[in-house]
Parts: C-alpha cells; structure tokens; sequence
C-alpha cells in the first residue's frame, strides 16, 4: 500500500509511512550487521537532504529590525539530492555472503519506485534457512527535492541584534495519530556589524553575522503486522535532526528591491532508531520447502548520518511596503532553493 502524499514536511513523514507499509523493515530478516548497512545507504540521501534544507531561508536581508521590530516569515526550502545517490551500489557495502541478491545496485530513498530482490541465509536453531525480500524502492520527490518548510518569526532587539524563532507545530499523521508525528523548532540571531566599516552604514549596504539552529524530530508507529515473511508489534522508528550555520550575509536595500547572499558554514547530524518486536518467518526447504521457523530479530543501534561544508547563497527580495517576496539559492552538499513570503514592521 502506497500513501506517499508529499505536502511540506508532510512529503517527509508520509513517504515514510509509504515505504513502511512497502516493507522497508523487511531489511531486518538480513543480520543485524547487513541490516544496518542497508538501512544507512537506503536514507542517508534523504537525511542529508534534510539537514540542507533546515539550514537554508533564515534570513532575507542583512539589515536587521529596530528594537521591537519585527516580521513573520512563511517559507519553504527544497535540498536537491544529487542523481548519483539515487542507486546503492550493494557490492559497495561490503555485505555478507548471507545476503545475495542479482542486481548489482538498489533504490535509495530518492530513487526508483522499486528495490532490488535478496535472500537471507540463516541459521536458526541449527537450521539454514532463507528468506526473500525486496528492498523499498524510492520516494517520489518533485525535481528530487527535499522540502523543509517553516513559519518563522523575527525580533528587533537593542545594539543592532535580530532574534529569530522557526517552528512547525507538532503534527499528527498516519493511521496511529498517537504515535505518528513531526515537529521542527529553531533560533538564530543576527548581528548588523555595518558601522564596522566606517562610512558605509550611510549607503544601501548593509552587512551582518548569523548563527542558527535547527532541530526536527519524526515519530512512525509501524502497525502491527501478523502476515508474511516479518512480523511486528509495537514498533516505532524515530529520526532526530538537527542542523547548524553560521554565515556573513551581506544586501543592497533599495525602496523596492533588496539583492542579498551570503557565504558560511553548514553542519548537522540525524539519527534513526527502531524500537518494539520484529520477528522473522524463514523457510526451512525440508522436509517440504513450505515448512517455516521464526525467530526474534535483532534490531541494528542508532544509525547516524552528518553533513557538512561551505555554503554560498544568492537571493533577491521584492519589497511592497509592509509585504516582502523573497528567494534564494544556496549552493552546497545539496544544492538548496528557498520561497518565502513576509509581513514586516520597522
């Protein structure tokens, strides 16, 4: 069953929803060392994509607010992943000789819809016993852009500082909307160091520090299965992101259009863990190869995922009094576009 509504942050949570129900923790019939390998290359590219986006759209002018100024922001950022992470190259990964499969390669998660074939070769109870998988086949990104979109806010504070806080409230998604939710929380702070330049601070230039950073944590309920090769009970997989940069940003303000960038550093970490009771159905091939056994699987430990490096933006602004349309492009890891629209008081 596929349910990959792609809306915002939804497009994340969903399609993960999506790839659980397409079997993508049928990866833990492999062993646990094997599983973990896979689970890594199957999302990192969307971990990556994530933190490259959380970072991006934090500002769209150097100048900052008087004291007690400020705007609200409603914007969205997309992270391009790459084409060439959209395959796995499964002799790469340096998998046991009890994991085969005939395809040289398999979908990431922005890959192709559909993942390549395995066999797992067991030994359960002094059996050697298999069992068939297909790994999840990609999700369906638009231009394969990961989308991090947020609702941020802006403060003037005195000595020439800006206070800013992002967020996503807490959303429910999924079959179980008790276990099944998303957030995303941020705070920056932005410095105008213009007077540091002399006679500068008279012109349409403008010319500030910033330092940001974001978190986002996703929580799946995996329903309980009771059918096929793998069963569950009450499973649940976590993600936990979290991104942070630093930038000098610099802009020409005029009466109706602003033209700023920036150049800084990006970094962030994500993590991935499952929780609740996975239990593999293996074939025995005797006496008659429909005889099965189960056993308990293990479940691999956190997987963690980082992305890092110089980040160099370019962006416009279009100023309607109060109202603000603005755009940017960061060119980094994942190259990373950023809409946003604003309300702007001082």
């Amino acid at each position: 069953m596929k349910k990959a509504v792609l809306l915002f942050l939804g497009v994340f949570a969903l399609s993960f929803h999506s790839k659980a129900q397409d079997g993508f923790e049928n990866i833990l019939l492999a062993d646990v060392n094997d599983s973990q390998k896979l689970l890594q290359a199957y999302f990192a590219p969307g971990m990556e994509g994530f933190i490259n986006g959380m970072n991006s759209g934090w500002y769209h002018t150097a100048k900052v607010h008087k004291k007690l100024g400020f705007d609200i922001s409603i914007g969205a950022s997309g992270a391009q992943i790459p084409s060439e992470k959209d395959l796995i190259n499964i002799s790469a990964l340096g998998l046991s000789s009890n994991l085969t499969s005939t395809s040289p390669t398999t979908s990431s998660f922005s890959g192709a819809d559909t993942g390549a074939n395995f066999q797992v070769t067991r030994n359960v109870n002094g059996q050697t016993v298999t069992a068939d998988f297909t790994a999840p086949g990609g999700v369906s990104l638009p231009a394969n852009l990961v989308p991090a979109p947020a609702v941020q806010i802006g403060l003037g504070l005195p000595w020439k500082l800006e206070a800013m806080v992002r967020f996503v409230p807490n959303i429910n998604f999924g079959e179980d909307q008790d276990e099944s939710s998303l957030n995303l929380f941020g705070v920056g702070l932005k410095k105008e160091i213009t007077n540091w330049f002399g006679p500068i601070d008279k012109t349409p230039l403008h010319v500030s520090l910033l330092a940001a950073y974001t978190s986002m944590t996703v929580s799946y309920g995996i329903a309980d299965i009771t059918s096929g090769n793998i069963r569950t009970q009450n499973a649940l997989a976590e993600f936990d992101l979290n991104a942070f940069t630093v930038q000098a940003i610099a802009s020409l303000n005029f009466p109706f259009i602003n033209v700023f960038g920036g150049i800084g550093y990006n970094s962030g970490s994500s993590s991935f863990n499952m929780s609740g009771t996975y239990t593999g159905v293996f074939e025995t091939g005797f006496p008659a190869p429909n005889d099965t056994v189960t056993q308990t699987l293990t479940i691999p430990s956190n997987l963690d995922f980082n992305s890092s490096g110089i980040a160099t933006t370019l962006d416009a602004r279009l100023s309607l009094g109060f109202f603000k349309i603005y755009g940017s492009y960061a060119i980094q890891e994942y190259n990373t576009a950023n809409l946003g629209i604003a309300f702007s008081i001082r």
